[in-house]
This record gives C-alpha cells, sequence and structure tokens, in this order.
C-alpha cells in the first residue's frame, strides 16, 4: 500500500503538468511505471526501460542511442539504485531517485547522470549529531542493516562524530537471522540511553516489536527516514513504553489537489477498470495493479507522506529540463523532437525553480538543498506524529529544536547517557579508557586554565604575565609591581640614604680638619678615612633599587654594599685586634708586636683581606652575576620586578667573607671591653655590630615570611641601617667630643686614662 501511494504522487504530478499551460504547453507526458518491490524484477523492468520496441542498444559508440525513455524518476532505495544505475549513467539517461540516500551515488565519476531530490544520508547523519549534542548525549548505540543505506549510513556516522564528543559504544549490521532481543539487552547492560536506528522498515519493525516484548523502557530512539514516519509501527500495542522514538525525515509537504485526485481516481479506477482479474491480457488500467481499486482513498491518504514531495519535485525536475530543452515558452513549445538523454541530463543539473514554496537546485553532485525535520512520536495523540524541529541547508545551516513540545518519560526531564558525568567549570578530563566519552576529572591548578571549546583533556598554561586561580577557564594580566620613585616610603628611604652620604661627608671633613688630635689618632686615624668613604660608597647601591630592574642595577644593587663595608668592617677588625694587641699582649708578646708595628701590619691584614674578597665578587660578577627576574611565584596577581641572586654558590661566598669577618670583629671588641675609655672601642664596635645582625636578621625573617616589592626597600633599609649603626656607635661620640668637648681631645687626658688603666691592671 505504501508503494501505491507513491505510484498515486507520481500520476498526479504528471497529471498536474499535463494541464498546465505555463509548463509543458501543447506537450504531454507520458509513462511506464514498474513495481520492483522483489529484487528479481529489477532488471527486467530497466531492460524494458532503455530497450526500443524490443532490442536493446548498449553500443556506446553508436550515434544514434535511442531509447524508449529519456529519463527516469526512482527507483527507491539505494541499494536497487546502485544495482541499475550503470545501465543508465551508460547513455547518461537522467536517473532521478526519491528516496536513495546513500552518499556513494554522489560520486559523479561513477555515477554521472544520477540525482536526487531526497537528502543524502549525510544530511541525516549531520542532523541525528544535531540533536545528539543538543542533549548533551554522548553515548549511543548504532543499528544498521546489512544494506547500502545502512552501511554508508554508519560510516557517515564514524566519519562525522570525530572531534564532536559523541562516542560510539555499540554497533551491529542486522539480517533476518539477528537475535534482537539479545542485542537490545547488551545494549541496556551498557547503560546506553540513546538508540539510532537507520536501517530498512523491515529489521526495524522486528527490533521494535522484540523491545517491546520484553519490556525495554526508559530508551530514547532515533529512526532513520526509511521508517520515522512508519505507520505499521505505529499502531503497534506498547509503542509508547519503549521511551521517546525521534524520526529524521524530509520536511513533509501538503500536495495541493492531491486529496481530490486520489477520490477522482478511485471513482474512474472502480468504474472503467473493474479488477484485475476480469481484464482481458495485456489490458492495463492504473498499470495494471492487481486488487488497487480495491483500495479506499483513506487507506491511500493515510499512508506516511515522507516520500510524496521528493517524488513530486523529481517528476517536475524532467518536466521543467523538458521545457527548457524544447525551447517552451508561455506560447506553447517547438517543434517537439527526440532530446539526447545527455542534452536533458544538462537541462536538469542547471534546475532552478520553486515548488510548493520549496526551492529546487542540485549542486555539483546533484543532491538537492536539505528539508529535514524531526519527528516526535506520540502514542495515544493526534497527530501521532509532530514535528519538533527542522533541520536546513538553504540558504544557509539551520537547525532549530522545539523542546517544550517533547514530554520525557523520566518526570519530564532529558535523560542521561554519557559514559562520564560531565566535569564542573575548570575541571579536565582524565581519560581512562581508549573511549574518549569515558574519564574522570582532575581540577586545574592555579596559573592553568582550560578551554572546553577548544580541548576538554588539558589545563593550559597561563602566558608570561598572566595568572588565573585554581578551577580556572581563562587567564587574567597581572600587575606590574615594582619600587618607583614616587612611592612615600621609597622617598623617605631615598632621603635617608643622601643624608648619611651628606653625614658621612661631613664627618670626613670634621676629621679631617682635627687629623692630629687624639680623638681622631686614637679611632684609627687614617683607618677612619677609609672607613667613611667605604661606608659612604656602600650605600650608593641602594639608589639601584628603584625602577625598573636593568642587569646593570641588579648587579651594582648588592655588589657595592657586600664589597664595601666588608671593608669598612676589616678596618674595625683591624682596629679592635690592634687596641687588644698594645694593651693585653705587647707585654706578653713583645716579638710580635715589635713585627706588627715594624711591617705595619693593620694595612697588611686589610690589603689581604680586600684582594681576596675582591677576588670572590669578581668572581661573582662575572659568572654568576644577579640579574633581572619577574617574580610571578610570590602573588598569584602581580609581576614583581625584582633581581635574582646569580648564582648562588657565589653569593654564599661573598657573604661569608662578610660574616666572617663581623664575627671576628665582635670577639676582637669583646676582649677590649675593659680598655681605658677613651680607647675603648669595644662598646661602640659591639653595639654596631648587634645592630647589624638584629637588622639582617630581621630582613631574612621577613624575607621567608612574606613577598612583595617592599622586600627589596627592606633589603636596602637594612643596608642603610648597618651602615648608619657604625656613624652613630663609632663616629658620633668622638665626634661629639671634638665639637662640643674639647677639653677631652688632649694628649693630657689621653695620657692620664692610659696611665689610670695600667695602674688598675698592676694591680690585678
Amino acid at each position: 500500500m505504501p508503494d501505491y501511494q507513491k505510484l498515486e504522487v507520481m500520476r498526479f504530478a504528471v497529471e498536474e503538468i499535463n494541464n498546465s499551460s505555463a509548463l509543458l504547453p501543447n506537450v504531454s507526458l507520458g509513462y511506464k511505471i514498474f513495481d520492483i518491490c522483489y529484487y528479481i524484477q529489477n532488471l527486467p523492468s530497466y531492460l524494458d526501460f532503455i530497450s526500443l520496441n524490443g532490442p536493446i542498444n548498449v553500443d556506446p559508440n553508436a550515434k544514434d542511442q535511442r531509447h524508449s525513455v529519456i529519463g527516469v524518476v526512482g527507483p527507491y532505495g539505494s541499494e536497487e539504485s546502485l544495482a541499475v544505475a550503470p545501465l543508465f549513467m551508460m547513455d547518461l539517461i537522467p536517473m532521478i531517485s526519491y528516496a536513495a540516500s546513500s552518499s556513494t551515488l554522489s560520486n559523479k565519476l561513477l555515477y554521472p547522470s544520477f540525482l536526487r531530490t531526497i537528502p543524502t544520508n549525510n544530511n541525516e547523519i549531520q542532523l541525528i549529531i544535531q540533536l545528539i549534542q543538543w542533549f548533551g548525549w554522548n553515548w549511543v548505540a548504532f543499528i544498521g542493516s546489512n544494506d547500502e543505506y545502512s552501511q554508508n549510513g554508519l560510516e557517515l556516522f564514524r566519519q562525522n562524530i570525530n572531534g564532536a564528543g559523541i562516542c560510539l559504544a555499540y554497533t551491529i549490521e542486522l539480517d533476518t537471522d539477528s537475535n534482537n532481543e539479545e542485542i537490545l539487552q547488551k545494549i541496556d547492560a551498557l547503560s546506553i540511553n540513546v538508540i539510532i536506528v537507520f536501517t530498512l522498515e523491515d529489521f526495524a519493525r522486528d527490533l521494535i516489536r522484540a523491545a517491546i516484548k520484553i519490556n525495554i523502557q526508559n530508551k530514547v530512539w532515533i529512526a532513520g527516514d526509511a521508517w520515522s514516519m512508519d505507520n505499521e509501527l505505529s499502531g503497534v500495542p506498547g509503542i509508547g513504553q519503549i521511551g521517546t522514538i525521534f524520526g529524521v525525515s524530509e520536511l513533509t509537504v501538503n500536495l495541493k489537489g492531491f486529496e481530490d485526485f486520489v477520490y477522482q481516481s478511485r471513482l474512474t479506477e472502480s468504474e472503467d477498470c473493474g479488477s484485475y482479474q476480469d481484464r482481458p491480457a495485456g489490458a492495463t488500467c492504473n498499470q495494471a495493479c492487481e486488487n488497487c481499486t480495491s483500495l479506499s482513498p483513506e487507506a491511500i491518504l493515510k499512508e506516511s507522506p515522507a516520500f510524496s514531495f521528493a517524488i513530486y519535485s523529481a517528476v517536475y525536475t524532467l518536466a521543467h529540463a523538458l521545457h527548457h530543452a524544447l525551447n517552451c515558452s508561455a506560447l506553447g513549445c517547438g517543434t517537439v523532437r527526440n532530446i539526447p538523454p545527455n542534452l536533458l541530463l544538462q537541462e536538469v543539473k542547471r534546475s532552478n525553480f520553486t515548488l510548493q514554496d520549496r526551492y529546487i537546485v542540485f549542486d555539483k553532485n546533484g543532491d538537492p538543498t536539505a528539508s529535514l525535520s524531526v519527528v516526535l512520536w506520540r502514542p495515544d495523540k493526534v497527530p501521532f506524529f509532530q514535528t519538533v524541529g527542522t533541520y536546513e541547508t538553504h540558504p544557509t545551516l539551520q537547525f532549530t529544536l522545539n523542546t517544550y513540545l517533547i514530554p520525557w518519560y523520566q518526570n519530564g526531564t532529558v535523560p542521561f547517557s554519557n559514559c562520564s558525568v560531565e566535569c564542573d567549570t575548570g575541571f579536565a578530563r582524565v581519560q581512562q579508557s581508549l573511549q574518549k566519552c569515558c574519564f574522570q576529572c582532575k581540577k586545574c591548578p592555579a596559573n592553568t586554565y582550560i578551554n572546553t571549546t577548544v580541548d576538554h583533556y588539558t589545563c593550559v598554561p597561563c602566558k608570561e604575565g598572566e595568572w588565573s586561580e585554581e578551577q580556572s577557564t581563562f587567564c587574567s594580566k597581572r600587575s606590574i609591581v615594582l619600587l618607583t620613585y614616587q612611592d612615600p616610603l621609597c622617598i623617605l628611604f631615598l632621603l635617608s640614604s643622601a643624608s648619611f652620604i651628606i653625614l658621612t661627608i661631613g664627618l670626613l671633613i670634621l676629621f679631617a680638619c682635627n687629623y692630629n688630635t687624639p680623638v681622631v689618632k686614637s679611632a684609627g686615624g687614617a683607618i677612619c678615612f677609609l672607613m667613611l668613604i667605604s661606608l659612604s660608597v656602600s650605600n650608593i647601591g641602594a639608589f639601584f633599587y628603584f625602577g625598573v630592574p636593568r642587569p646593570m642595577n641588579c648587579a651594582l644593587r648588592d655588589v657595592l654594599f657586600i664589597f664595601f663595608y666588608t671593608v669598612c668592617l676589616s678596618c674595625m677588625a683591624v682596629r679592635s685586634f690592634q687596641i687588644v694587641c698594645v694593651f693585653k699582649m705587647a707585654a706578653k708578646f713583645p716579638k710580635v708586636y715589635s713585627w706588627w708595628v715594624t711591617y705595619n701590619g693593620q694595612w697588611l691584614c686589610l690589603a689581604v683581606y680586600t684582594v681576596l674578597h675582591f677576588v670572590a665578587c669578581g668572581t661573582w660578577m662575572l659568572f654568576g652575576r644577579p640579574k633581572p627576574y619577574n617574580d610571578n611565584t610570590s602573588f598569584n596577581d602581580q609581576t614583581i620586578l625584582t633581581c635574582d641572586i646569580g648564582t648562588p654558590a657565589a653569593y654564599v661566598l661573598v657573604w661569608s667573607f662578610l660574616w666572617f669577618l663581623s664575627v671576628l670583629c665582635f670577639c676582637f671588641s669583646y676582649m677590649g671591653k675593659d680598655l681605658p675609655k677613651n680607647y675603648n672601642e669595644a662598646k661602640s664596635i659591639t653595639f654596631s655590630l648587634v645592630l647589624f645582625y638584629l637588622g639582617w636578621i630581621g630582613y631574612f625573617t621577613a624575607y621567608m615570611m612574606f613577598r612583595g616589592p617592599y622586600i627589596q626597600l627592606f633589603n636596602a633599609t637594612t643596608q642603610l641601617s648597618s651602615s648608619y649603626a657604625i656613624v652613630i656607635s663609632f663616629f658620633i661620640p668622638r665626634s661629639y667630643i671634638i665639637i662640643f668637648q674639647p677639653q677631652k681631645n688632649t694628649h693630657a687626658y689621653f695620657q692620664t686614662s692610659i696611665q689610670t688603666y695600667t695602674k688598675t691592671i698592676s694591680r690585678m
């Protein structure tokens, strides 16, 4: 019965064209219709098509290739089309199929005169994938049958799901011996809730009946166009219990006047034809359809209209091509002549017209624009088939779906058909098997992000100068932080540093003017000038802590302080040792004291230690100097412009010189704690070293606990405070005596102090 409805649609189209005054005026179309329901009837029918009065001309070099037909509409399926298409391709006879959707037929090298008015399998598969992605499913089964239509659909599905986030969890090709119940039980055991059934009608019917029999429930079934609007299945009891059924079908169009044509043709045939058995041999009525007159118009009209427009438009395509080939106009056609099939084929390929508000045109492969619909099966409702979505490729690709029309079987919620639960925002997938849809989730760490539109599996590191928190989907620009000359604390420090340099210059002038006085002599004489100059130069490096770090800035900010402050400590250590030697060791070790005085031991020690430290600092600068460093680890959202320490070994070496000397100086100053007051530098040196230790201990503690640009300022401040400690404890008391207590800056006063100390020692 469904095939007879197709026959009636074709007859309706031919009758409509023959009654038209605009299309093929004065020309009537004739036709032959063959029922190829059985494969054994295919070849006889097609051989009759390409014959002329009996004999078959198969000579490809013949000049006059004449046949009984110049165009073919059909056949129905891809399998049948592939079987007979080569017979028509030899002479380029236009063959327009209304149901063969296999994309294999789009190969124009093999099938140059094949065209179709139905969307291809590729269009259907694209729509199915769009539907699956719309609801977020990725764990699906694909059931086909052992024929070209299904095999081509499966191949296209596999090709198109690559990169689409869909996994084919199970696939099988059905045949007449397939155990449908066992297949469905396997699918259910794999927790697959979306089943694509891309088969011919008979296989689909057996599968759905098996699902009803074994009580398969809560599944989503996606039907290919072969059975998407199958009336036989729609009436099967229990069809509403297996889940939700979507059909993919060509967008149906109501053919105006077709209903009247069917009623009229039923009336005419019943009056004129009678039954098939009563007709004489060779007589035909409506193409000799046995028992056709017994069909009621209602029975014909209720059949699925899935392919009606495709047949209708195929007939009209041939008619329009003939119209142009015969140079027809509104006044009529030219002299009717034999049209070569290849000429008609050219006109068919150039088809460009509107039919029932649908645009008819073919691409270079002979395929039409796609107008597909998503049909929802609604048991116990009218209408049974309801369109809930559309898929159009002209003028642009557009997919629409009305989800409000879908009454899901699970409390109105979309069913779940995924191998794994989707990861939360900011989590990356960790694949656990060959199937990409099966995965675990891991949180993207800080300073990485995940862009799921590009890759679900990789946490991408942020670029230089960017940052992100854990579980981020993007990176943000870091703010650049550095010490600037405009910062109030930096301004205060710079003023303090400049004041220190001015103070040391002032002390240099003061001590130079009073060089021959006992106070200056007791402080070390010329050594005082070396100490003051070293302290002044050591703090020049503090000015290189501000602004954008440069290689030269990084090299000078520490090396100037470390080297020249060490020179100053060397002077203090030598001076402490010298005083202890004079007052405590001269009597016990006269030869050592004599050697010390004769060879200027203080300057010799200063020179040796300074040279060794200079070599260490030079090695640091040559082979591992500090360089600019962007600190991106201390703060997530900040990049701190600073300097590294260079080679750690060299850095530790140069600091070891300074710390060793400070400990040695502290020991000597402790040994001289009971010296005469005027010569007692132990207290002042000890005080300066205590401040030195406290300052650096505070800095290193803060460095380990805190990060930020002000740690650099703390470093510079610690350097400055170390220098201030020496000036305040060592030089300021002597300057005070020089300026405010000149009576104590005399040889007599100092001589009295020495005599008092000597008497005290002799009593002990």
